[in-house]
């Protein structure tokens, strides 16, 4: 893996390392887009997103016949916004779980690792896009003020970037 490559792994996890949901967007036969609260139990260095899934979930057909994902995580009090598309799959993959599982996950694998239902979603990463304003809102505020009176575009509102993996 570049260096380049490990970076952007970096900027991303790190970017949502504290958001414990994402909107997890997967889209239907019929191309309707439908989304669901997931948490990323991992960023690996290969640029896979993992989650937990029960492989009764209404939307696991749909990753065969539709990869393609959006995943998008939010922290408003932070004025931090990241979208991640990528290709999903679901899999069962034992030690994967292994290395993954915390007892939180009880609440929806009542059976632990040996649960019949659990599976993994692994989603390649293959851009990402986001917005980060954490300025303080004083500085933001001020910046939209003054774009205001001169008719400019407000500058210094943050940062705005595409990641391409």
């Amino acid at each position: 893996m570049s260096v380049y490559h490990k970076d952007q792994l970096d900027k991303i996890s790190g970017k949502i390392k504290d958001i414990k949901f994402g909107m997890f967007t997967s889209t239907d036969d019929s191309k309707i887009m439908t989304s669901r609260p997931m948490t990323c139990q991992q960023i690996d260095g290969e640029g896979n997103m993992w989650f937990f899934v029960s492989d009764e979930a209404s939307f696991g057909h749909d990753l065969l016949t539709n990869p393609g994902v959006n995943v998008s995580f939010a922290s408003p009090g932070d004025s931090l916004y990241l979208s991640v598309f990528g290709r999903a799959e679901m899999l069962r993959d034992h030690r994967k779980a292994e290395e993954l599982w915390n007892p939180l996950l009880k609440a929806w694998f009542p059976g632990g690792l040996a649960d019949p239902h659990l599976a993994l979603i692994r989603l390649r990463i293959q851009s990402a896009e986001y917005w980060d304003a954490s300025s303080s809102k004083m500085m933001q505020l001020f910046s939209m003020a003054r774009a205001a009176l001169t008719g400019e575009r407000p500058t210094g509102l943050g940062e705005h970037a595409t990641i391409c993996l």
